[in-house]
């Protein structure tokens, strides 16, 4: 591992070390205090949700050109990440996990594939592949959130709506539907890349001030998803069994990344250096943005911090043995 990757963790862990300070000090308030209205590690999450998320996605969606995309490549990354995503999704809802509430199967999803392509994979793709491979990794970034928040939104809010349809019998399967795409469509993940979509359809480009002002909303994401990973562990501590956080964290650092090695170098004949981003890419550890997800529907949010730290933590481990089998594809 390079000595920018091992210095961009240490500054990872120390944020979130910031975070479970200032948790543990109950600086910003105490989370009991007041209900759950007055939970600080939420409010800052809500922040997160209805502005600084939303900025960015609009930003990314608005700006990215549809005409040069590697194609080619996104398949090789996109379709293991959306299988083993929809796969983990059925598992939990086939097991049950909907006991831990309707939104629990879709939370484990996101836990299992998304990664922190930004914090740890900006410099990891710099470091280990350079310029060229930087490009590569950013052009994937570019679909990363819009790809996996879009299709889990759809999947939380179909599972929401049957959970209130349970309650109640009245409502028709008409009703159902159109609650549902009604939340899944006025919703800070989906309008924003909807409208970023429109906007480039058009051909528009974004004025100097508005790109400025979302540009600026949009870095706020990084720092205080990272403070609110420790603010969270500092109010709900560690889930009272890691069993499952176990299976995401196989999942995550070592069933993605082979799921993506085999179908792009056996399936879809990639080698070099195409190859060799999207495999680390998806070795990546759990992103922060699963934490937001979590909170955002109040749901396994101990189990999802636990994951994102103990991937970050287990990363240092597992980087350099893919980087090495990687040698052997690409000598």
């Amino acid at each position: 591992m390079s000595e920018t990757v091992f210095y961009k963790l240490l500054a990872i862990f120390i944020a979130v070390a910031i975070g479970w300070f200032v948790g543990r000090m109950r600086w910003l308030g105490d989370a009991t205090a007041g209900g759950s209205g007055g939970d600080p590690a939420r409010v800052l999450s809500a922040a997160a949700f209805y502005i600084f998320v939303p900025a960015l996605l609009f930003r990314t969606t608005a700006r990215v050109d549809f005409a040069t995309l590697p194609w080619l490549t996104l398949a090789a990354f996109f379709g293991p990440v959306l299988g083993l995503m929809l796969a983990v999704y059925a598992l939990q809802r086939w097991r049950g996990a909907g006991r831990a509430g309707a939104a629990a199967p879709s939370v484990q999803a996101i836990t299992a594939v998304f990664g922190n392509t930004l914090q740890v994979g900006v410099p990891m793709a710099a470091a280990v592949f350079g310029e060229a491979g930087l490009a590569i990794h950013i052009t994937v970034v570019s679909l990363h959130a819009l790809s996996i928040l879009t299709l889990l939104t759809a999947l939380v809010e179909l599972d929401l709506a049957r959970e209130r349809a349970a309650a109640d019998q009245a409502q028709s399967l008409g009703q159902i539907l159109a609650t549902t795409l009604r939340n899944t469509v006025v919703h800070p993940v989906v309008l924003p890349v909807l409208a970023g979509l429109g906007w480039n359809a058009l051909g528009l480009r974004l004025p100097a001030v508005l790109d400025e002002v979302l540009q600026m909303l949009g870095t706020a994401v990084v720092p205080l998803c990272l403070t609110l990973i420790g603010m969270s562990l500092a109010y709900y501590g560690w889930p009272k069994s890691l069993r499952p956080v176990l299976g995401l964290l196989l999942a995550k650092l070592i069933l993605l990344p082979a799921l993506v090695l085999g179908f792009a170098h056996w399936g879809l004949g990639l080698s070099g250096m195409p190859l060799g981003v999207v495999v680390m890419m998806a070795a990546l550890p759990t992103g922060s943005n699963a934490l937001i997800f979590a909170q955002r529907y109040r749901c396994l949010e101990g189990q999802t911090t636990a994951a994102i730290v103990a991937s970050t933590l287990l990363f240092m481990l597992t980087a350099p043995l893919w980087l090495a089998l990687l040698h052997h594809f690409n000598p």
